[in-house]
C-alpha cells in the first residue's frame, strides 16, 4: 500500500516544486533557444551556399547519432576547456550546470526542430517563392515572410513531438547537477529509502507534464484541421 505521509515532512513537497519549477524553467529555455538556432540552420542550408551546407548537414548528423547524454557532459565537462578565460569566468559566476544543460539540449532539438521545418519546406510549392521573388523580396524576407510561416505551419505536428521529447530530455541534466524533478527526486530517496513511492510522485508529475503537451498538440492538431 502506498504511504505518501512521508512529503510532508522536512519539506520534501517544497523539493518536489522545486524540481518541477527548474525542469520548467529548463525546458522553456532550451526550447526557446532550440526555435531560434532551428530556423537558422533552415535558412543556412537554403541559401544555396555549399559551406553553409556542409556545416548544417554536419551539425545535424552529430546531434542525431551521438547519445544525448555525451552531448551534455561535453558541453559541461569538455567545453570550458576551450572557451576564452573572460567568458569560462562569466559562466561559472553563474548556473554552470543550468547553462550548459539548456545549451546542450537546444542544441540537440535544434537539430531535429531543423529537419522538421526543412520537411515543411518541401511542401511549399515553388512558385510561392517565385512570386515572392517577382515582389521584390530578398532572400530573407522571402523565408521571413512567405516561406518559413507556412513551412511551420505544415511542421507544427512533428515540432510538438520535438518539443513532448524535449521535455522528456530535461531529466538527463541531472547528471551533471542541474537541480530539475529527476535531481530532486533522487535526494528525497537518499533520504527517505523510500524509493517506489518517491518515484511513483515523479512519474505522476512528469505524466502530468507530457500529457499536458500532448493535450495542447491534439488541440492545435484539430484547430489546423478545421481551418484546412
Amino acid at each position: 500500500m502506498f504511504d505518501l505521509s512521508f512529503l510532508l515532512e522536512d519539506g520534501y513537497i517544497r523539493l518536489f516544486w522545486n524540481g518541477v519549477l527548474t525542469t520548467l524553467q529548463l525546458f522553456a529555455v532550451s526550447g526557446l533557444l532550440a526555435l531560434v538556432i532551428g530556423v537558422t540552420l533552415v535558412i543556412m542550408r537554403s541559401s544555396g551556399l555549399k559551406i553553409f551546407k556542409a556545416i548544417v548537414v554536419g551539425f545535424v548528423e552529430y546531434h542525431r547519432n551521438v547519445p544525448i547524454l555525451v552531448q551534455i557532459l561535453i558541453w559541461y565537462f569538455g567545453m570550458p576547456q576551450v572557451l576564452p578565460e573572460a567568458l569560462k569566468i562569466w559562466i561559472n559566476s553563474g548556473n554552470t550546470e543550468f547553462i550548459f544543460a539548456a545549451i546542450a539540449l537546444a542544441m540537440n532539438s535544434a537539430a531535429f526542430i531543423s529537419e522538421d521545418i526543412r520537411s515543411g519546406l518541401r511542401a511549399i510549392p515553388r512558385t510561392q517563392e517565385e512570386a515572392a521573388c517577382s515582389i521584390g523580396l530578398n532572400f530573407l524576407q522571402r523565408y521571413r515572410y512567405v516561406i518559413l510561416p507556412q513551412a511551420i505551419k505544415v511542421a507544427t505536428p512533428s515540432l510538438l513531438n520535438q518539443t513532448l521529447i524535449l521535455f522528456k530530455n530535461s531529466s538527463l541534466a541531472m547528471a551533471i547537477g542541474v537541480h530539475e524533478l529527476l535531481f530532486q527526486t533522487k535526494q528525497i530517496d537518499n533520504a527517505t529509502f523510500r524509493t517506489f513511492d518517491v518515484f511513483l510522485v515523479a512519474t505522476i508529475l512528469y505524466l502530468i507534464g507530457t500529457i499536458s503537451l500532448m493535450l495542447v498538440a491534439d488541440r492545435v492538431s484539430k484547430q489546423k484541421i478545421q481551418k484546412a
